[in-house]
């Protein structure tokens, strides 16, 4: 069976506008975490944030988008969406072409306009010209309109993992003729709605996280956006190829609304059955960039999920110490991160570790370091249960 390759990356975070200040903030073990600046809330200096501090005003500038009704989410998702067509050297007939698939994910999409959304909701006229923008689906419908693409267009929403599902999709597209190429991602900003909502379920840290760790208080939000592009490894000659996208699976622990089961049903499914896919055994795992959310039922869940499918934990670390819980772009920034891993063949240290949790003393990488790697794992474990978990393998 032909690979499925990666061969453009683009990424918008909080440690960085593009994939180079990405990789270079990861090494130094930048955190991104800060203040909220952006849009007012009581929450401003009391909740650290993962921030982009560029203006939404800014960002349309910069990215020539000046249509009426758009959003900051739709921007960030333009942003990384070019810089991941500029690396692939995608032409635009390739990308408007039929065969070219665009696979999205957000969970807040244009809810990210709180405020203007509650505004129009008590208007009796028909109301503002971001209406057609509170729907998630419209930053694809954005991109798709934007780039003329005439391929399949789609948008997952299946909270935190919903972006490793995009890239899973997509590569079920290839892998079933519908698609020659896919580009897929996920993007999400911050809101009054996903602050507010998060804080109501008491899972938000006065500090800055500290995933895996003993004395973790919760989450911090952050927003982004990141894309990818997958081809066929028979249909990119003379174009670099970054890593194969080897493995993948989609398992639902179907336990509570917001925590997955105490022995991680779901997310040891996902891992097993993406190690199924790529044919992979557990040892031949390197490294996993972890769902790593610093809350206390997740970090606990996925450490005995691992521990159950590994026996001894691989290498392991959540960037979401670095940038935040980017929630539907959580899963593509990371799996972007995974790529660099393998591309650079170099592990980033986990940021903010003290110590293991009691009676499971797992202890996340904590200094960068090059070293040989062959096949990364990335979780993405979401509300409801959803569990996602990709392999990446060197190319």
């Amino acid at each position: 069976m032909d690979r499925i390759v990666v061969t453009g990356m683009g990424v918008i975070s909080a440690i960085g506008n593009t994939v180079a200040e990405n990789r270079a903030s990861l090494v130094k073990g930048t955190c991104g975490l800060g203040s909220l600046e952006m849009f007012p809330s009581k929450f401003s200096t009391l909740l650290p944030v993962g921030e982009i501090k560029i203006t939404t005003e800014a960002l349309k500038e910069k990215l020539e988008a000046h249509e009426r009704g758009i959003t900051r989410t739709t921007l960030l998702a333009l942003h990384a969406f070019k810089e991941s067509l500029a690396d692939s050297q995608l032409t635009s007939e390739q990308v408007s072409s039929s065969d070219t698939a665009l696979i999205g994910a957000s969970t807040v999409g244009g809810m990210c306009l709180t405020d203007e959304m509650h505004r129009d909701a008590q208007k009796d006229t028909p109301g503002s010209e971001y209406i057609p923008s509170y729907d998630y689906a419209s930053i694809s419908m954005y991109l798709q309109q934007r780039y003329s693409m005439n391929g399949p267009v789609n948008t997952i929403n299946t909270a935190c993992s919903s972006s490793a599902n995009a890239i899973m999709f997509g590569a079920r597209l290839i892998r079933n003729g519908r698609a020659k190429r896919a580009i897929v991602g996920g993007v999400d900003s911050l809101a009054k709605f996903t602050i507010n909502g998060f804080n109501a379920l008491h899972i938000l840290s006065p500090d800055n996280c500290t995933p895996f760790d003993e004395d973790r208080k919760g989450l911090n939000l952050g927003e982004g956006a990141a894309f990818i592009v997958l081809e066929k490894e028979e249909d990119v000659a003379g174009k670099k190829i970054y890593a194969s996208l080897s493995g993948y699976s989609n398992a639902n622990d179907s336990f509570h609304a917001s925590s997955l089961s105490d022995n991680g049903d779901g997310p040891y499914k996902a891992m097993s059955d993406a190690l199924a896919l790529a044919k992979l055994d557990p040892s031949q795992i390197d490294f996993i960039n972890a769902h790593g959310t610093a809350t206390e039922n997740n970090d606990k869940v996925e450490s005995i999920a691992m521990l159950r499918l590994f026996g001894k934990a691989p290498a392991f670390a959540s960037t979401k110490a670095n940038i935040g819980h980017t929630l539907g772009a959580a899963g593509a920034i990371e799996a972007l991160y995974c790529i660099l891993n393998l591309a650079e063949q170099e592990l980033y240290p986990g940021i903010h570790f003290k110590k293991p949790i009691t009676g499971l003393g797992l202890e996340p990488v904590q200094a960068y370091k090059k070293i040989a790697l062959e096949h990364i794992m990335s979780n993405s474990f979401g509300f409801g249960g959803n569990c996602s978990s990709l392999i990446f393998s060197k190319a």
